[in-house]
């Protein structure tokens, strides 16, 4: 982590940023007590190309939202930029390059944090307390720290990881639904049902399937369907006990083994309720049984809040990491 962390400057706010697969979501605000006073959405996710996430197309989006939400806040300079962003770790080595001068320039911002959207789910959901969260929604991402360093674990994407998330899941019910379809052991006949009456015969989801850019999105779909057959199907029942296996290996393999860590459960994952739910409390009090169970206090966004509210004050005690927290001083001029 370069910079010495905190904001000076008299008057000067702070802005927040949420990038992520929905599009950006702002928040200007200020640490002296009166907290976020304005913010902005765009639905339109930044993109990626060759260097990664675009600097370009991020600033086009980021630039005009700041400045009208500065301008309602009635803040005169933006002088903490805090942007949370999915993909950071892997794909943000031209953000890291680029954002911290072009911010200077365009913002006057002095202090600009660049950061993984797993540690803004972490700030938001704990806070800077040592312990583990585990953010599970269309994939899966545990992160943890002890205050000294990051731990992660998964994340890797539908194809070599996110085990336990809702693309996991949803590919784990079509499997048994063609299990079903073919004879094999282990087939479920109420998975088979539900997945030909969403995609049509099942001789015909490799078509569906395979050609589509979004196919996270599309497996992850058959998730709730896996639920929803939990109580009278034992092989919904035994995807959803695997999956919950899985995320708690995620969040063992993150928690700090010392002292009483906190932990948490974030995403839309959770809505599918207790089939999910219950499996999942009974593997994390098995394998953590020194970690304190909590709910989540706040979404990234508040985590990128709570992260510039430190910044602005000089109180920021997360570690730095190359790849998931990097803090800048920009020079003036």
């Amino acid at each position: 982590m370069t910079g010495d962390g905190a904001e000076h400057a008299s008057g000067a706010g702070f802005l927040a940023v949420d990038s992520g697969g929905s599009g950006l979501r702002v928040v200007v605000g200020t640490a002296g007590g009166r907290g976020p006073l304005a913010r902005r959405a765009s639905r339109e996710p930044v993109r990626t190309g060759p260097r990664g996430i675009e600097p370009g197309h991020l600033l086009e989006q980021l630039l005009p939202m700041a400045r009208e939400s500065a301008a309602e806040a009635g803040i005169g300079r933006i002088g903490t930029v805090v942007i949370g962003a999915a993909g950071l770790a892997t794909l943000g080595d031209a953000l890291r390059a680029e954002l911290p001068g072009a911010l200077g320039r365009e913002l006057g911002a002095r202090t600009v944090a660049l950061v993984a959207d797993a540690v803004t789910a972490y700030v938001g959901a704990l806070g800077p307390r040592p312990g583990a969260v585990v953010a599970a929604g269309t994939g899966l991402i545990a992160t943890g720290t002890d205050l000294v360093r990051w731990r992660r674990a998964d994340g890797w994407g539908h194809l070599l990881g996110d085990c336990g998330g809702g693309a996991w899941i949803g590919r784990a019910g079509l499997e048994a639904a063609l299990r079903a379809h073919d004879g094999r052991q282990d087939g479920s006949a109420p998975l088979l049902a539900r997945a030909e009456e969403r995609f049509g015969p099942v001789t015909g989801l490799p078509g569906v399937l395979y050609p589509r850019t979004d196919r996270p999105a599309v497996l992850a779909s058959f998730a709730p369907e896996v639920a929803a057959c939990a109580d009278a199907d034992p092989v919904a029942r035994g995807i959803l006990r695997a999956a919950a296996r899985h995320m708690a290996d995620s969040a063992a393999a993150v928690c700090p083994p010392e002292g009483e860590p906190r932990i948490a459960v974030t995403g839309g994952l959770l809505k599918m309720g207790d089939p999910l739910v219950v499996p999942l409390e009974e593997e994390l009090a098995q394998r953590l049984p020194h970690a304190r169970r909590v709910e989540a206090e706040g979404d990234p966004l508040h985590g990128s809040v709570r992260v510039a509210t430190d910044l602005t004050t000089g109180g920021l005690t997360l570690p730095g990491d190359d790849r998931m927290l990097t803090v800048t001083t920009v020079p003036d001029g």
